[in-house]
């Protein structure tokens, strides 16, 4: 075990142009802002991110929206960021479109090692273009690949040095899921605790699967 706490600096240094990326939040509520706030400063580009939506143009992923760094999105949905939707019409952003409980089980698929999920959602609809489909009990499935990434940027309340994560009321959205589904997992955390310092119940991510941990906001 090691000492995983980074610089905000040296965390952005790792990540390259062109990086397939997950961020955690949900509309910007658990999103690791410092981390993103930074990658906007460093001026990288051509990401693919992989996210519930793109939150808002001045807060969350939002932000990494209106400086064009993204090429390409894999969301649930977009409404709330107007500079999502005009780039995508103008056609400098891909965008596809995951319902979103498809979308955490191929979060989950991708982290847990397995190769993809199996979901009625979206069959007999344009979802299900270009996919494969399999019949079990007379019932359609759609094959759904898992998604796994690059770097996982989440956000936690509470880690100890090794990496075991606590997270507050809606931060457990997708940060958990994408905390196993980064080859490498990078965590912004507002507070720090000695080892041993949270509970086995506190405890809602191993540190097994935490690369790196920044601070964040301090308390």
């Amino acid at each position: 075990m090691k000492n995983k706490a980074i610089t905000v600096e040296q965390a952005i240094e790792m990540i390259p142009d062109g990086a397939v990326l997950m961020i955690g939040g949900f509309l910007g509520d658990g999103t690791p802002e410092l981390l993103i706030d930074a990658l906007v400063k460093s001026g990288k580009r051509n990401f693919t991110i992989i996210a519930n939506d793109t939150a808002f143009p001045d807060k969350g992923i939002g932000k990494m929206i209106v400086n064009k760094m993204a090429k390409k999105v894999i969301v649930s949905h977009i409404g709330t960021n107007p500079e999502t939707q005009k780039q995508m019409i103008e056609g400098t952003l891909e965008v596809e479109l995951v319902p979103q409980g498809t979308l955490a089980e191929k979060v989950r698929a991708g982290g847990f090692g397995l190769g993809g999920i199996l979901t009625p959602t979206g069959v007999g609809t344009v979802v299900e273009n270009g996919k494969q489909k399999i019949v079990i009990d007379d019932k359609e499935y759609l094959v759904e690949p898992a998604l796994r990434a690059d770097f996982a940027l989440i956000k936690a309340q509470k880690a100890d040095f090794y990496g075991n994560l606590f997270f507050n009321l809606t931060s457990r959205n997708f940060n958990p899921l994408m905390a196993f589904a980064g080859k490498i997992t990078i965590v912004e955390v507002e507070e720090f605790v000695p080892v041993g310092g949270l509970s086995p119940n506190e405890i809602h991510t191993p540190h097994a699967v935490v690369d790196y941990i920044v601070r964040g906001n301090a308390r």
